[in-house]
């Protein structure tokens, strides 16, 4: 890819509304990119009732370096923060 180009957002306003209220490109791309996005009601469970197994997969996925190290506490952190 192209150094200046950047992936294929789906919901272009999303990703826009997101970038203006500071978050990174690659968080409000992944965000903007969800099949989920924009919907209200969404059903995942809070971080909190998740077991440290499931958050190190969604942290995995979602490309948080030194998951390997955290707890439960700071894998959550990390999450919120990513």
């Amino acid at each position: 890819m192209a150094k200046n180009k950047r992936p294929s957002i789906k919901n272009e306003a999303q990703y826009e509304a997101l970038r203006d209220q500071g978050m990174s490109k690659e968080k409000a791309a992944r965000i903007a990119n969800d099949p989920n996005s924009g919907k209200k009601g969404g059903k995942a469970s809070d971080y909190e009732e998740r077991t440290k197994s499931e958050l190190y997969e969604q942290a995995k996925k979602v490309g948080i370096k030194g998951r390997s190290k955290m707890n439960k506490k700071q894998l959550i952190e990390a999450m919120r923060n990513n």
